[in-house]
Protein backbone atom coordinates (compact mmCIF):
# COMPACT_ATOMS: atom_id res chain seq x y z
CA UNK A 1 0.00 0.00 0.00
CA UNK A 2 1.42 3.49 -0.93
CA UNK A 3 0.61 6.40 0.48
CA UNK A 4 1.35 9.87 -1.48
CA UNK A 5 0.73 13.14 -0.64
CA UNK A 6 -0.09 15.82 -3.08
CA UNK A 7 -2.08 18.87 -3.31
CA UNK A 8 -4.57 20.29 -5.78
CA UNK A 9 -4.83 24.13 -6.86
CA UNK A 10 -6.77 26.63 -8.95
CA UNK A 11 -7.27 30.31 -9.28
CA UNK A 12 -10.99 30.48 -10.53
CA UNK A 13 -11.00 33.16 -13.75
CA UNK A 14 -13.97 32.06 -14.64
CA UNK A 15 -17.42 31.34 -13.08
CA UNK A 16 -17.28 27.79 -15.43
CA UNK A 17 -17.43 24.76 -12.80
CA UNK A 18 -14.24 23.73 -12.82
CA UNK A 19 -12.63 20.33 -11.81
CA UNK A 20 -10.48 20.77 -8.64
CA UNK A 21 -9.32 17.30 -8.26
CA UNK A 22 -10.20 13.88 -9.71
CA UNK A 23 -9.64 10.50 -7.78
CA UNK A 24 -7.11 8.23 -9.81
CA UNK A 25 -7.85 4.61 -10.76
CA UNK A 26 -7.51 2.13 -8.03
CA UNK A 27 -7.08 4.66 -5.07
CA UNK A 28 -8.70 6.51 -2.06
CA UNK A 29 -7.95 9.65 -1.92
CA UNK A 30 -8.49 11.73 1.71
CA UNK A 31 -8.69 15.24 1.39
CA UNK A 32 -7.30 16.44 4.65
CA UNK A 33 -8.19 20.57 3.54
CA UNK A 34 -9.97 22.95 1.02
CA UNK A 35 -8.69 26.32 1.51
CA UNK A 36 -10.16 29.04 -0.28
CA UNK A 37 -8.53 32.55 -0.58
CA UNK A 38 -10.11 35.35 -1.78
CA UNK A 39 -7.61 38.31 -3.11
CA UNK A 40 -9.73 41.08 -4.81
CA UNK A 41 -10.68 42.80 -1.71
CA UNK A 42 -14.13 42.04 -2.12
CA UNK A 43 -16.46 39.43 -0.40
CA UNK A 44 -17.62 36.23 -2.93
CA UNK A 45 -18.90 32.83 -2.71
CA UNK A 46 -17.93 29.48 -3.96
CA UNK A 47 -20.29 26.12 -4.73
CA UNK A 48 -18.02 23.00 -4.38
CA UNK A 49 -19.46 19.86 -5.43
CA UNK A 50 -18.67 15.87 -5.68
CA UNK A 51 -19.26 14.07 -8.81
CA UNK A 52 -19.78 10.16 -8.96
CA UNK A 53 -18.99 9.23 -12.28
CA UNK A 54 -19.03 5.42 -11.64
CA UNK A 55 -22.89 5.34 -11.45
CA UNK A 56 -24.35 7.76 -14.73
CA UNK A 57 -22.21 10.67 -13.39
CA UNK A 58 -24.35 12.15 -10.36
CA UNK A 59 -23.43 15.25 -8.70
CA UNK A 60 -24.17 16.51 -4.91
CA UNK A 61 -23.64 19.36 -3.35
CA UNK A 62 -21.02 19.96 -0.61
CA UNK A 63 -21.01 23.23 -0.36
CA UNK A 64 -23.23 25.44 -1.23
CA UNK A 65 -23.03 29.45 -1.92
CA UNK A 66 -20.29 29.10 0.93
CA UNK A 67 -19.55 33.10 1.66
CA UNK A 68 -15.55 33.69 1.65
CA UNK A 69 -14.66 37.09 3.09
CA UNK A 70 -13.00 40.47 1.07
CA UNK A 71 -9.37 39.43 1.24
CA UNK A 72 -10.30 36.48 3.85
CA UNK A 73 -8.99 32.74 3.71
CA UNK A 74 -11.64 29.94 4.86
CA UNK A 75 -10.91 26.42 5.52
CA UNK A 76 -13.92 24.49 4.08
CA UNK A 77 -13.33 21.30 6.17
CA UNK A 78 -13.84 20.30 9.78
CA UNK A 79 -12.59 16.61 8.89
CA UNK A 80 -11.05 14.50 6.40
CA UNK A 81 -13.10 14.07 3.43
CA UNK A 82 -12.47 10.71 1.21
CA UNK A 83 -13.10 10.29 -2.35
CA UNK A 84 -13.64 7.19 -3.89
CA UNK A 85 -11.94 6.00 -7.77
CA UNK A 86 -13.15 8.55 -10.55
CA UNK A 87 -15.28 10.98 -8.15
CA UNK A 88 -14.37 14.63 -8.84
CA UNK A 89 -14.27 17.27 -6.67
CA UNK A 90 -15.70 20.58 -8.70
CA UNK A 91 -15.63 23.95 -8.05
CA UNK A 92 -17.73 27.27 -8.61
CA UNK A 93 -16.92 31.08 -8.09
CA UNK A 94 -19.54 33.58 -8.20
CA UNK A 95 -17.59 35.59 -9.96
CA UNK A 96 -14.58 35.55 -12.02
CA UNK A 97 -10.81 36.14 -10.69
CA UNK A 98 -11.55 36.41 -6.84
CA UNK A 99 -10.82 33.15 -5.54
CA UNK A 100 -8.24 30.99 -5.25
CA UNK A 101 -8.47 27.14 -4.65
CA UNK A 102 -6.17 24.75 -2.87
CA UNK A 103 -6.95 21.01 -1.76
CA UNK A 104 -4.20 19.04 0.27
CA UNK A 105 -5.17 15.13 -0.46
CA UNK A 106 -3.38 11.97 0.57
CA UNK A 107 -3.96 9.51 -1.94
CA UNK A 108 -4.06 5.29 -0.93
CA UNK A 109 -3.20 3.30 -3.59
Amino acid sequence: MANVYTNAKKDLTSTSVTTLYTAPALTTSIIKSIIVSEDSGNADTITVTITDAESSPVTFSLFKTKSISANGTTELLTAPFVMKTAEILKVTAATANRLHVVASILEVS
